[in-house]
């Protein structure tokens, strides 16, 4: 990467979902200023490196999605934890059977956005509470806060994407809707501090990524569609 696009995605303009922290830090800083002496010059400090870290944590930069259609694309950026059959969320009422699934946790330095990994029509979306472990852990994906999305591409198998809550993660924020059309590369929504998104294949459909692998959302290729058995 060039120092240019680096630039650019260390100063991309912030994701809408941060706009209340960024407005929080600002009043810190302002009333800090306001107040003077020595803890309004704490307060104003700490709020003003609040906000530099809002800005950076929310960065959402510009993606170019391949114009493929039969490529799935990573909802997310960070860095795959987990590649194994399993089966999909239930609440999503999918076939049971085990399928590929390419699990990546965002750090608090990632940036946070979700992108929709392939074009097709929401059929369901499923919000459960649960808990809020490390989302790197592998039972974090049964047992953590989470908010499943499936979608249903063209040629009609479906797909599923889950937003996972992680250790200081308490908001996952989601703009689809039951019956919206999703475009492959594009903004659906944010987990607010550290987290995971899990995408799962459709039956036959192989992964292309390993574990440790690092992911860049709306860009980097998961899987090849192929045909219905999932060849190339």
């Amino acid at each position: 990467m060039s120092v240019v696009d680096t630039l650019r995605l260390v100063v991309a303009p912030p994701h809408p979902a941060g706009r209340p922290f960024l407005l929080a830090g600002l009043v810190a800083v302002l009333v800090g200023l306001g107040l003077g002496s020595w803890p309004g010059h704490a307060l104003a400090w700490a709020g003003l490196l609040f906000v530099l870290f809002c800005l950076y944590f929310f960065r959402d930069p510009d993606r170019v999605a391949p114009d493929r259609p039969e490529l799935l694309l990573a909802p997310a950026d960070g860095r795959v934890v987990s590649v194994e059959q399993v089966a999909p969320p239930p609440e999503l009422d999918l076939c049971a059977a085990p399928r590929w699934r390419v699990a990546i946790f965002l750090s608090v330095l990632d940036v946070h956005v979700n992108r929709a990994p392939a074009t097709g029509t929401v059929t369901r979306i499923a919000y459960r509470h649960g808990r809020f472990l490390n989302a790197s852990l592998d039972k974090a994906s049964e047992l953590n806060e989470r908010n499943a999305i499936a979608i249903r591409l063209a040629d009609g198998r479906d797909i599923a994407v889950v937003q996972i809550a992680g250790l200081i993660a308490r908001r996952i924020v989601c703009d689809l809707r039951e019956g919206a059309t999703t475009r492959a590369g594009a903004r659906f929504g944010i987990i607010r501090f550290g987290s995971r998104t899990d995408l799962y294949l459709p039956g036959g459909v192989r992964p292309l990524v390993a574990v440790g692998q690092t992911m860049v959302g709306g860009e980097t290729v998961l899987a090849a569609l192929g045909g219905a058995d999932g060849a190339p």
